[in-house]
């Protein structure tokens, strides 16, 4: 990283970071904040991204800082592009690895060609309804609340793009994929609503953002490496 100054921070810079597995991006943020401000001894620096990425997932995750948070609602509209797997014959109320099975399918009847069937049948606008266990907000409340809480709430379904849904592999009970999508959709629904489609079960087991808009993930960089790349020796 070719070292930057205070002002370089606070007038706005766009930094694409990595985020590891079972961070969250709040947590990325607060990396990258941290780092920022121990480095400079700023008392406070504006700081966001744009567009979260679940714990569970891994990939490119855009934070800007200083005068570019002005930028994070543009930069949320981009494109995306996701790679990973879902896995059939098994359901989570979650659509992931969040939580745990809840029912099992036989998968001996499901062929490659019906799987590529289901997927071209969720290219294109569709409507989707997003997951219960989500950040979503109905009434004031986060939708994972009412769902801890065990509690059922109507969720209304929404359109949304998308525009690739390739099948890179399948070695079942894994479908190994690559995804082009608008903002606001949820690649967890897609696996689950892909396992309806073939009168089954499916939740997302691995996620990767790979692009947004023309940002690519191969140019991003992990947060503690940034975070170290900025403090030098302070953090040895």
């Amino acid at each position: 990283m070719t070292q930057l100054s205070a002002e370089d921070f606070l007038n706005g810079q766009l930094l694409l970071i990595d985020k590891p597995l079972g961070w969250s991006s709040f947590h990325a943020v607060n990396k990258l904040k941290w780092a920022i401000r121990k480095k400079f001894q700023l008392k406070k620096i504006k700081i966001g991204h744009a567009g979260t990425l679940d714990p569970l997932a891994t990939g490119l995750l855009l934070i800007c800082t200083g005068k570019f948070t002005k930028r994070i609602n543009e930069l949320q509209g981009q494109v995306k592009e996701y790679t990973g797997t879902i896995t059939l014959g098994a359901t989570t109320p979650s659509y992931d690895l969040e939580t745990e099975i809840d029912k099992t399918f036989s998968i001996t009847t499901i062929s490659e060609e019906m799987i590529r069937e289901a997927a071209s049948q969720l290219t294109g606008e569709i409507e989707q309804r997003p997951p219960i266990f989500s950040a979503l907000k109905k009434d004031g409340k986060r939708l994972y609340e009412y769902a801890r809480e065990g509690k059922e709430v109507e969720i209304k379904k929404r359109s949304v793009t998308v525009s690739v849904f390739e099948i890179v592999k399948v070695q079942l009970p894994n479908v190994h994929f690559r995804i082009v999508c608008s903002k606001g959709t949820y690649i967890r629904s897609l696996a689950h609503d892909l396992g309806c489609l073939l009168d089954n079960g499916a939740h997302l087991s691995k996620l990767r953002r790979t692009k947004i808009g023309d940002y690519i993930v191969d140019i991003a960089i992990d947060p503690v490496a940034f975070a170290d790349d900025l403090l030098g020796s302070e953090t040895s």
